[in-house]
């Protein structure tokens, strides 16, 4: 079995999916806009260039992303954090920064009883994450 997250947003996906592949690498493996929805499919004005569906390889994770359909359907992010754990306290305190840029830390990026450093944000987009990064094996 595998699973993937799928992230929602109302008209911002395109700039999120820019964001995650310059700030995290992300590769788009696949981008579809209602556009390309067969002739004759009802679609509400303005969705055409909007992410339909799109398919991002982040490291060994993938992660989908959409636009909403309707401009009226929520898209608060709540209930989930991003995680990601990393191996080199400076890789992840950067990605950290990187990150929460424009958006709102919640827990400054910074070492732990339990990690080399751990931090938790919001992007600009409103998506959560909590960035790890363990101790050294012992």
């Amino acid at each position: 079995m595998a699973m993937a997250i799928y992230l929602f947003f109302d008209g911002t996906a395109r700039a999120a999916i820019d964001f995650y592949k310059a700030t995290l690498g992300a590769e788009v493996k696949a981008l579809m806009p209602f556009s390309d929805l067969p002739d004759g499919t009802p679609l509400p004005p303005g969705m055409e260039d909007r992410v339909m569906h799109a398919l991002l390889q982040i490291g060994d994770q993938t992660v989908m992303i959409s636009d909403t359909m309707s401009p009226e359907a929520q898209t608060r992010h709540s209930g989930f954090n991003m995680q990601m754990s990393l191996p080199d306290p400076e890789e992840a305190a950067r990605l950290f920064a990187a990150l929460s840029e424009g958006g709102e830390v919640t827990m400054a990026f910074a070492p732990t009883f339990w990690a080399a450093g751990f931090g938790t944000c919001t992007d600009r987009f409103g998506i959560p994450w909590m960035v790890n990064c363990d101790l050294p094996a012992t």
